[in-house]
């Protein structure tokens, strides 16, 4: 059966998140919209706040350290990536912005990505459109058309805002599927070992 590797990064900061909420039903609908195609997801899922201190290394030794290292190589393989924000000052949290920075130029390249994100009010869902999805597509990345916000009120049982919630999540996770099963791997790997010093000496003299 093919297979197709998602990433799942969630930026929520509490325990239960309304932010790891979604994302959880947005790789879901991912992994539903893939099996309809016969494809089996391998998904991995990324709780940024238990990378805090290393995202943070990361940003001022740029070097990846404790479990970054493996988050970062999953990230370089994926065939699509779904990354989930809570609002702050209507934008993404510096945690999230943090671990994408910290992402080598050009791993996000023609990658398709799901945006989303969570916040009190729905004043703030164009968050998705002036913040996430310009920074990905600075990254290069393939941004599916929907991206899904989510107010408190949208988490409401059996009232209009939940159906509408429950549409775009599962239109969202077909257009990642759809993009995902068709993304054609890179040729090179960013976080794969680097040359030994050795052998960088031994061409200086031819």
């Amino acid at each position: 059966m093919t297979v197709r590797r998602i990433v799942t990064v969630s930026a929520g900061l509490s325990t239960p998140s309304s932010t790891r909420l979604l994302a959880d039903r947005l790789t879901a609908a991912t992994e539903r919209a893939l099996g309809d195609k016969g494809i089996r997801a391998e998904v991995r899922t990324v709780e940024l706040r238990e990378l805090a201190h290393d995202v943070m290394n990361a940003m001022v030794t740029q070097v990846p350290t404790g479990e970054l290292p493996g988050v970062l190589a999953d990230v370089a393989d994926a065939d699509g990536i779904i990354a989930v924000t809570p609002v702050f000052n209507a934008s993404y949290s510096g945690l999230f912005k943090s671990f994408f920075d910290v992402i080598e130029p050009g791993v996000l390249d023609s990658v398709p990505v799901l945006i989303g994100a969570t916040g009190g009010s729905p004043r703030h869902s164009l968050v998705l459109e002036h913040a996430l999805r310009p920074m990905f597509s600075y990254a290069r990345a393939l941004v599916v058309p929907t991206g899904v916000y989510a107010a408190s009120e949208d988490w409401g049982s059996g009232d209009g805002g939940a159906r509408e919630l429950n549409e775009r999540v599962e239109r969202a996770g077909r257009q990642l599927a759809l993009s995902a099963a068709d993304h054609e791997k890179r040729d090179d790997d960013p976080y794969g070992e680097p040359v030994a010093f050795a052998d960088l000496m031994s061409g200086l003299g031819t």
